[in-house]
């Protein structure tokens, strides 16, 4: 599982012209799945991104996690995210999971990040071609990888 975290001041996800997800300040998390994520990876992950560290404590550092800002979560299945990209000038897609095994897996994601992160989780819509806006805060973004 490949997470990209984006520090946003707001994001948003519409699909066919519609709002489907939106946050303010929070964090915006691209998620890859790759083939034989499961529970350990969901559960893993999403402790991580909700306790990584990114956000400026009194003194400006990297010390306050999403967890402790009460900030926003919106969460946004990518399956190019997984690609591979080692060689060529295309990107080859057998690294990432199926679309079955992605959605169930991205769907466990979600639902565990809303248990431990009561103050909302958004989302976009799997498999939908989306529109993703956002104002990145710094900028600030990592790569977590399960």
């Amino acid at each position: 599982m490949l997470l990209l975290l984006q520090r946003v001041s707001r994001a948003s996800v519409e699909v066919d012209g519609d709002v489907v997800g939106a946050i303010g300040p929070g964090l915006l998390v691209l998620a890859g799945i790759e083939p034989g994520d499961g529970a350990a990876e969901v559960a893993r992950m999403a402790r991580r991104l909700l306790a990584y560290r990114v956000f400026g404590d009194d003194q400006g550092r990297m010390n306050l996690s999403l967890a402790d800002t009460g900030g926003g979560l919106l969460l946004v299945s990518q399956f190019t995210l997984a690609a591979d990209t080692r060689s060529g000038l295309r990107p080859g897609f057998s690294t990432a999971a199926a679309p079955a095994e992605a959605e169930r897996t991205f769907s466990a994601l979600v639902e565990e990040c809303r248990t431990l992160h009561s103050r909302g989780v958004e989302t976009g819509r799997f498999g939908a071609h989306m529109s993703v806006s956002l104002t990145n805060d710094g900028p600030v973004t990592f790569l977590l990888r399960s």
